[in-house]
């Protein structure tokens, strides 16, 4: 059987996007957790899947409310991930939110996913939270990634060269 030791170091060198994921309280106060188990799910309809420890405080709002949101953080923003990922009372003070959705939404955060909760799904110490999208909005940047315990982006896509929005405009005029 394999040790806690030999899975967390395999799964240490699977890189991960790093999302937050928040829920609204009853008396609309923001809670958010950083989640890295974050993945596409299906196209038709629009899902993704979000896996949260069983103890998190946002998971019980979630089952609750039967509503996530999920913000998908950018190159730069690994200050913010682990703001969200301590034991802090108040994750969002001095970060720049606002509701959208009915749910907090990080506003530096490049990706923004709205979700309806379909269906929670047992995994061992953590619940995999199926999720159909009610609302997205996007904007292209280098994702923040965690893999080797350490957060970076896809290196490729950072470096590749980008062609300026006037271009395209004239591109498109031709």
């Amino acid at each position: 059987m394999v040790t806690d030791r030999e899975f967390r170091d395999l799964m240490a060198g699977v890189c991960a996007p790093v999302t937050v994921v928040t829920a609204a309280a009853q008396d609309k106060t923001p809670h958010g957790t950083t989640v890295s188990a974050f993945a596409s799910l299906s196209l038709r309809p629009p899902m993704v899947t979000v896996a949260l420890d069983r103890s998190s405080a946002v998971l019980g709002l979630i089952l609750a409310s039967r509503r996530f949101g999920v913000n998908v953080l950018g190159q730069a923003q690994d200050d913010l991930a682990l703001t969200f990922a301590r034991r802090a009372a108040d994750r969002f003070a001095g970060v720049p939110w606002h509701v959208e959705n009915g749910l907090p939404c990080l506003e530096e955060a490049p990706g923004w996913l709205a979700c309806r909760l379909t269906q929670a799904v047992e995994g061992g110490d953590h619940l995999l939270l199926l999720g159909l999208v009610t609302h997205a909005r996007t904007v292209t940047a280098a994702p923040l990634v965690y893999g080797h315990r350490t957060f970076g982006t896809h290196s490729g896509f950072a470096r590749r060269p980008r062609r300026a929005i006037t271009d395209h405009v004239d591109a498109l005029r031709r």
